[in-house]
This record gives structure tokens, C-alpha cells and sequence, in this order.
């Protein structure tokens, strides 16, 4: 019945289907087994892609020729550019999406992927041999071989579901769990522990009163997450905010005694940068209110998602203290909040690759892996599919470096760190951030993903050109004098200096206060000379230009960090013999199999002397 396939992959959430798209677009022949095809990339959660670190995420997958940013383009509602007040390496793109539409724009894309094959069906088993997955075993009872196989398993790995003091198997709401695969894997060898994640209650948006709530409405210009050119929303729905108070708090209170959370019926973890209502007034009972935003679902439909009530507390608590919410006085729930626990394989386990190192040609994407949230289980999905179509392909594998992408950031941490919390992507765990802004993800990595034969020729293109218009542009106003008379007036505006002689545009473009277009909006010569550029690429231009001193610096950084990172450590290097390395450093080292000297030093408990010893060591 089954053909043999060059990669499976198994679950169709983020991870799942980035991951699939990827072999495919390879052109290895692709398997993607869903337990229902009715809820292919189900936003499980909130209806919403992007945000800090989580948006220039996105970007990078689209640069590298994924699908999440073309289709959170075009099932947007809502865009929004965060951190717009800081600098450029700070801002961030964020979209509230139509939960319906990004589920059928996603299947859309999928069912017209060349090589990918569906099969709707649990994986309860893998097929191995000698160290070798070769295939899976499903519900039914079909044996499927591959040369590699993906799992994406989100959180439905012995699923539970809690709502106050009832419980069940699911791995979402309504839907079953998935059993034997932990089990297998386990005895195979590996390490497995449990995590938690929680979700708010829906609400009835016709029973919500929003003059009592805070508007929080889109961007001007929307400029979304592709770099292709995706149709724009032309209009888009507004997001509200309000609060939680006294009276909400001590109704939710009375419900601690039958939480999950606080009677120890759930063991697993729960995210610390998202934690639920009752583990926020919990942990911070020294502020009287915490702020909520009420986010639409979509276009056509009243439910709403209450972003930072996550809850697993008793669902008659749940509702009498909504009731207390600003604008939720008569507010009718459509389901209750619910936590859910589910098993997870520590990412120590792998290599960069995503590869396990106890079975070859196994591959972990997304929450199995320890992650949370859509962005970060679909970029292991797209690396996952990319090196299972490597793997799959006798070809090497495709790892991204830490200066090269918040990809490669997020990667690295995992392999080299692990997690017992479920991990989440900021700004802050990457320390070249001024390199791995959101807007030069294209020029960062369009041109590798290329070569690798993932992005399309057009990605391509578009980069070349963008790249010569950024030149063009950067000699323009390298070139061009701007007289006092010109700005003078302008400056007095906006208070900052006036000048008294000629000045190139260039050295007017560094004062804080000045940005590109501002330049080009007042100065009608600079106008003229830059009208046949595009937008995207004037903005990319003016960043270069205005911190062109702190990018040099950073690439500098990275020159003199990828001496460490260029010293590979062979995978059977015994730390067992360098008596000089401490017991901790030598079973550390061993248990992690650091691919470089760079990648041993971020290992948590391994000091730079121990990084010393191990260059003397290797130098001998």
C-alpha cells in the first residue's frame, strides 16, 4: 500500500509542517502522518504569529524559503511593529492572524508541495534496526519505511489535560493523546521528562463591553513577514487591553485548593515568561492588577482569545472571576482555559543537526524538544526537514551558527544547554543581535538557503537586487551635500543643531534624531535621486549607514569568537583522559559531545579554563 518514502514526518503542527514542506521543496519524496488532517498547523493557542525575537524568527524561515511568514501574510489580521522606540536590532513583527484562514492557507501551500504525500493516522511505533530508524509503525497497523524520519510530536506524548480537579487524556482540547512512542524511545536509551503549557478560556466577543477596554489598534503600513510579495490586509481588526484586579484575584483565589498547579497533580514544568493567571498573582501577589489583551480569532467570528489569562483552574472559578474583568461584566465562555501536560526529550540528546545520537536518521522538531510556541518549533521543523533531506541525500548536514541567525541561536542553545522549562526565544539570548535584525534576514540567508536548493530563484533575484539598491543608495547619499539653507529650518523643528556649512547627507544621517526618510521628505534633490528605489530597500540603506560603526564592531566580534567555533572536536574525543579537566567538565563534556571549542564553552558548568585545557590539549 505504502511506497518507500526518502523522509517521514510525523505530526502536522508548526514543527510538522515546516518540516515536510522543506524535504519536499529538497526533493526528497515526503511522507507528513497526521492524527487529522482537519488541523494541520492548528494555532493551538493564540491566534497570533511574531513578536519579541519570535518575529525575527519568522523572517528567517521566509528568507530561507519556509512557509510561515507567506502564510501568516496572508491570514493577517492585525500587524504590529514592537519595539519601533528602540533600535533597529530590537524591532520586532508581530500579526494577529485568523485562526481559521492560517490552518487552510497552510494546507493549501502543503497539498501544492511537489513530492509531499498525507496519511492521516496515530504513530504509535518506530521501526529500528541496529541503531537505524528505517520507518514508522501506525495506528493501523501499516508499517512505512523511510531513509529519515521527523518527530514532531507537539504536546500530545501522554498528553493530560487539567481543568481544576478534573483530568483527561488529550493532547489538545477533543483530541487524543499519543501513546507507545515515549515508551519505545525510552527503553531505546533516551532521557524523557514531563513540561506544562496552558491555554485562556474563549470568549464571546458579543457579550464583552469595549468602551470600558483600551484600543489597541494595527500599524499604518503593514509590512508583514514575506519578503515576496504577499496581498497586504487593507483594512485590519483592532486588538483591546484591560485589566485584572482585587476582586478577580480573590475570586481566583478560592479555586488554589483545586488547581493542578498547587496540588501537585501536574509534575511538569510550566513556561516561566508565560505563566498562567493563578501562578502570576501567585508569584507577584504585591501588584493589584495584570494586564490582559482581548485578541479577535478572526475576521468572521465573534470568539475572542484572552491573551495572559491562561488558566487550569475550576471552570465555574474561571468564569465568576472574568465576570469581575472590566468590560466582562455579562461575558459568555465558549470553553474553559485548560493546562496541559505532556512528555518531552531533553535536546541534549541531539546533534546540531536535530539528529538524535542514539538512533541515526531520527529527527526531533518543536515541543518535543522542550521549546514553546509556534515561531520556535517551526524553525527546528524547517531545519529538521532540511537535514532529514540531507541525511536522506548521503549530504551534509546544514547547521546555522550563532552570528548567522536567532535559528542558529535557539539550536545552539538547546544541543549545548538543554532546558527543564519550556524554552522561549528573546532578543537578549543572542549576543549579535545587531547583526540578526529582522529586516536583513533575506540578506543574511536567502543566498545559503539557495545553494542549498531550498529558496527559489526569485527569493534569489530579489535579494541581488536589493542588494544592488542598497549600494546605489548608500553612494547617493554618501555623495550628496546638503546646504544649511536646505535643513536649517527642519532641525529648528525638531530641535537639534543646525549647521553652518555644506554636509554630506551621510554625516547628517548618524545624529539620533534623523532618520532616511525624514532626510528624503524635506530635502527635494535627495527625493528626486532616490524616487525609483523601493521602500525596503531605502529603509535596509539607512540602517547600514546609521550603524554602520556598531555592525563593524560586532563583525569583528564574531571574527575573533569563530576561532573557537572553527576548532572541531572529533565526535570520539575521550574527556575521560585529560586528567587536568575537573569530574564535572569531563562527564559534562561527554554526555553533550560538543561539535567545536565554541560550542563546548557555552555547555552550563564548563569554565574557560576548562576551555583552555581542552585547546592546550587539542594543540598537542
Amino acid at each position: 500500500m505504502f511506497q518507500e518514502y526518502d523522509v517521514i514526518v510525523v505530526g502536522a503542527g508548526h514543527a510538522g509542517c515546516e518540516a515536510a514542506a522543506a524535504a519536499a521543496n529538497l526533493g526528497s519524496k515526503t511522507l507528513l502522518v497526521t492524527m487529522n488532517m482537519q488541523t494541520i498547523a492548528q494555532m493551538s493557542c493564540n491566534p497570533a504569529m511574531g513578536g519579541i525575537a519570535k518575529g525575527q524568527i519568522v523572517r528567517e524561515i521566509d528568507a530561507m524559503g519556509g512557509y510561515s511568514g507567506i502564510v501568516t501574510d496572508l491570514s493577517t489580521i492585525q500587524f504590529r511593529m514592537l519595539n519601533r522606540s528602540k533600535g533597529p536590532a530590537m524591532w520586532s513583527p508581530r500579526a494577529q492572524n485568523d485562526r481559521m484562514l492560517f490552518h487552510l492557507k497552510w494546507r493549501e501551500l502543503l497539498e501544492n508541495t511537489p513530492n509531499l504525500d498525507f496519511y492521516q493516522d496515530t504513530v504509535g511505533e518506530l521501526l529500528i534496526k541496529d541503531g537505524v530508524c528505517y520507518g514508522v509503525k501506525t495506528g493501523l497497523g501499516h508499517e512505512i519505511k523511510g531513509r529519515a524520519v521527523v518527530l514532531t510530536n507537539g504536546t500530545f506524548l501522554n498528553g493530560i489535560v487539567h481543568i481544576g480537579e478534573k483530568n483527561f487524556g488529550g493532547g489538545r482540547m477533543a483530541e487524543k493523546a499519543a501513546t507507545g512512542l515515549t515508551e519505545q524511545l525510552v527503553n531505546q536509551g533516551f532521557e524523557s521528562n514531563r513540561l506544562k503549557t496552558g491555554t485562556p478560556p474563549r470568549i464571546d466577543g458579543r457579550s464583552l463591553d469595549y468602551s470600558k477596554m483600551e484600543e489597541q489598534p494595527g500599524d499604518t503600513e503593514v509590512s508583514g513577514f514575506s519578503f515576496l510579495d504577499i496581498e497586504r490586509p487593507k483594512t485590519q481588526r483592532s486588538c483591546w487591553i484591560t485589566y485584572t484586579n482585587d476582586a478577580v484575584h480573590d475570586i481566583l483565589k478560592t479555586g488554589f485548593d483545586r488547581s493542578p498547579m498547587f496540588t501537585g497533580r501536574i509534575d511538569g514544568v510550566g513556561p516561566r515568561y508565560c505563566p498562567s493567571i493563578e501562578d502570576k498573582i501567585n508569584r507577584f501577589s504585591e501588584r493589584d492588577r495584570h494586564q490582559l489583551f482581548v485578541e479577535p480569532e478572526g475576521w468572521n467570528t465573534v470568539e475572542i482569545y484572552l491573551n495572559g489569562f491562561s488558566t487550569s483552574l475550576p471552570e465555574e472559578t474561571q468564569y465568576e472571576a472574568l465576570r469581575k474583568i472590566p468590560g466582562f461584566e455579562n461575558a459568555r465562555m465558549f470553553r474553559p482555559g485548560y493546562a496541559i501536560e505532556y512528555d518531552y526529550f531533553p535536546p541534549t540528546q541531539l546533534s546540531y543537526s536535530l539528529e538524535t545520537r542514539l538512533l541515526k536518521n531520527l529527527f526531533f522538531a518543536g515541543q518535543i524538544n522542550g521549546t514553546t510556541g509556534y515561531e520556535e518549533a517551526a524553525c527546528q521543523g524547517l531545519m529538521a526537514g532540511i537535514n532529514a533531506h540531507q541525511s536522506a541525500s548521503n549530504k551534509e548536514p546544514l547547521i546555522l551558527k550563532r552570528s548567522e541567525a536567532y535559528i542558529g541561536v535557539l539550536i545552539d542553545d538547546l544541543v549545548s544547554k538543554g532546558t527543564k522549562e519550556p524554552y522561549r526565544m528573546f532578543t537578549s539570548r543572542a549576543e549579535f543581535r545587531t547583526l540578526l535584525r529582522q529586516d536583513n534576514a533575506d540578506l543574511r540567508l536567502t543566498e545559503l538557503s539557495y545553494k542549498l536548493g531550498l529558496a527559489s530563484e526569485e527569493r534569489m533575484e530579489r535579494v541581488r537586487q536589493k542588494q544592488n539598491n542598497i549600494a546605489a543608495i548608500k553612494k547617493i547619499v554618501a555623495e550628496t551635500f546638503i546646504e544649511p539653507s536646505e535643513i536649517n529650518t527642519w532641525f529648528e523643528q525638531i530641535n537639534t543643531a543646525i549647521i553652518s556649512e555644506k554636509q554630506k547627507a551621510q554625516k547628517i544621517l548618524l545624529r539620533p534624531s534623523v532618520e532616511i526618510e525624514d532626510m528624503i521628505a524635506v530635502l527635494p534633490k535627495l527625493k528626486t535621486q532616490l524616487s525609483n528605489f523601493d521602500k525596503e530597500s531605502i529603509a535596509q540603506a539607512g540602517i547600514q549607514i546609521k550603524y554602520e560603526v556598531y555592525i563593524e564592531k560586532e563583525r569583528e566580534l564574531v571574527q575573533r569568537m569563530s576561532q573557537l567555533e572553527e576548532l572541531e572536536i572529533p565526535e570520539s574525543f575521550d574527556y575521560k583522559k585529560i586528567s587536568s579537566l575537573g569530574n564535572e567538565a569531563r562527564e559534562k563534556l561527554t554526555k553533550a559531545k560538543p561539535r567545536t571549542l565554541g560550542q563546548a564553552s557555552r555547555i552550563s558548568g564548563i569554565n574557560p579554563s576548562d576551555v583552555q585545557i581542552l585547546m592546550v590539549y587539542m594543540g598537542r
